[in-house]
């Protein structure tokens, strides 16, 4: 017998609590990483197996590569390779500062993102455990700053949320579902269309505009 559940539409950050969280990075490396996810859609795990020579600062893009070999287990979930164009300005110009400025030079490592400072961890990959107290950081100081309504220590937020908040943006500004899915690198169209179905916030919304378009009147909210 099985019991049908509810899958509930992902939920992604609004402009508020991006900011907020944006504004509470400490470095380059922790701001080109969460741009990465958020302008990017990319997972966490290939945020981290970024080589050095997967940035096409030219083209303005990342290409994202299955790897099983780092040293600290992140890897991409799909096995596709796939290209991910990035134009937002910022997103490759932080990423392009932090390898010039902040990554230590004297790293033989070919992966981006690296432990810095003079610890005795320095040089080595960064890690799940390490992005994630970064986010969580970042979060709690942001949700200090926050209005209620904006606040961002929610379970629901995590560094996956980026990526959520990337499709959704995409599909809501017009992106189709098979571009959507490329873009996303997932392997099935029933992944992508967890983004494609709408809120009932959305569908209220529509209805509303609807009534409005013919003429009809409604009942004010109070």
């Amino acid at each position: 017998m099985r019991v049908k559940t509810v899958q509930r539409v992902p939920r992604p950050l609004d402009d508020e609590q991006i900011q907020l969280l944006l504004a509470q990075l400490r470095g380059l490396r922790d701001r080109a990483i969460v741009l990465l996810m958020l302008h990017g859609g990319l997972r966490p795990g290939e945020v981290l197996g970024l080589h050095l020579d997967d940035l096409a600062y030219g083209r303005r893009r990342v290409v994202v590569r299955h790897r099983d070999d780092h040293p600290k287990g992140a890897r991409s979930k799909s096995r596709q390779e796939r290209v991910v164009d990035l134009h937002e300005a910022d997103t490759l110009a932080t990423v392009s500062a932090y390898v010039m400025n902040e990554r230590p030079q004297d790293a033989d490592s070919r992966l981006v993102f690296l432990i810095g400072g003079r610890g005795t961890r320095r040089l080595e990959p960064l890690g799940y455990d390490g992005l994630v107290r970064m986010f969580s950081r970042a979060s709690a100081r942001a949700s200090a700053r926050a209005s209620i309504r904006a606040s961002i220590r929610e379970p629901w937020v995590t560094p996956h949320a980026l990526r959520h908040t990337h499709a959704t943006r995409m599909w809501e500004g017009g992106m189709r579902e098979l571009t959507l899915q490329k873009r996303l690198g997932h392997a099935s169209p029933e992944s992508t269309r967890l983004y494609t179905r709408v809120s009932d916030p959305a569908v209220v919304a529509d209805y509303r505009q609807a009534l409005d378009a013919l003429g009809k009147p409604r009942k004010a909210t109070s």
